[in-house]
């Protein structure tokens, strides 16, 4: 059986240029939350409070984890490159990886010294604890602020966001600590306010953990249900079948697309792929369609195991010369 092969890209159905990000965002909230940490790291170590430390070194981690989302934005605006033919836009879905496992190794810290200091407890400047605590839900709220807008498009940006929010919320609640020590002198509420920090903080970071561990090995985007897609591109005029659909991110904020589309009456020409492209994007967020339109009858798929070979040794039959050749 002969079918002729072809692969459409549409000039208009890229969007090449990722967003312009929260530059000025990153830089604030890498100076206000490196300066809090200062603040914080010395008072904790005058009040001798373990909430306070342990804020302190999450509130640091949240620093480096910054400056990595922040410099993954800026290296995805880099053009792309014989050798990095997409750009480093999946630099930002590494650095949600990152700042993920970051987080979490931050909370294995604070769980072991808050442990210690359970059965080894000691006194506890509740005052100096409140105040301290007090400055950081004014810092860490402001930072969030920076980021709410895009965080739902963006899980680098979410990323950002999510660190920030957690800590305000655990400032909150090492301010709700110092208050009862200050009443009733249980120096125990310190660390377990710490405990509950570590719970806090690993509940913030379990979606973002598990969305770029997906997209870091190229899985389908949560935003973007395949089904839906396969439909979509089935019910086009003079679909046959659809085969060979993959669905990956290239970035936090970019989606791509290859399919196979069988048309046994023929191709419909440019027009028709650029449409295509343009309701894929507008549809379900895809920027990077790739669509290769087979005509004649349909042929049977290759396995599963053979997809990933697909672009790079797809053979077709030349109607006229009936010589294969290779795209």
């Amino acid at each position: 059986m002969s079918a002729h092969h072809h692969s459409g890209h549409s000039p208009h159905g890229h969007a090449h240029a990722p967003p312009a990000g929260h530059g000025r965002a990153f830089i604030i909230g890498i100076v206000l939350n490196l300066a809090f940490v200062g603040i914080e790291a010395t008072y904790g170590f005058l009040a001798d409070s373990m909430a306070l430390l342990s804020d302190a070194g999450h509130n640091l981690s949240d620093v480096l984890g910054l400056a990595i989302a922040g410099g993954a934005a800026v290296l995805a605006r880099r053009g792309p490159s014989e050798r990095f033919t997409y750009g480093l836009r999946s630099g930002t879905i590494l650095a949600a990886l990152f700042n993920a496992l970051l987080l979490l190794v931050a909370v294995g810290g604070i769980v072991w010294e808050s442990i210690d200091r359970l059965l080894n407890p000691a006194p506890v400047a509740a005052v100096t604890v409140m105040i301290v605590a007090g400055v950081g839900i004014l810092i860490n709220g402001f930072t969030a602020w920076l980021f709410v807008r895009g965080r739902k498009d963006d899980i680098n940006i979410q990323g950002a966001f999510l660190h920030m929010a957690a800590d305000a919320v655990v400032s909150l609640g090492v301010v709700l600590a110092g208050g009862v020590i200050l009443l009733t002198g249980l120096t125990i509420i310190d660390p377990l306010i710490s405990l509950v920090i570590a719970g806090v903080i690993v509940w913030t970071t379990w979606d973002l953990l598990r969305q770029s561990l997906t997209l870091s090995l190229q899985g389908v985007p949560a935003t973007v249900s395949v089904p839906a897609v396969r439909q979509a591109l089935e019910t086009l005029p003079g679909v046959a079948r659809v085969h060979h659909l993959h669905v990956w991110a290239v970035s936090t904020t970019e989606t791509a697309l290859t399919c196979h589309l069988v048309m046994p009456d023929g191709h419909p020409g440019n027009g028709f792929l650029a449409r295509t492209q343009a309701d894929l994007k507008k549809q379900f967020g895809i920027g990077h369609a790739t669509l290769q339109i087979e005509i004649g009858s349909e042929p049977s798929p290759r396995p599963p195991e053979a997809c990933p070979l697909e672009a790079s040794a797809a053979v077709s039959h030349d109607h006229d010369r009936g010589t294969p050749h290779k795209h």
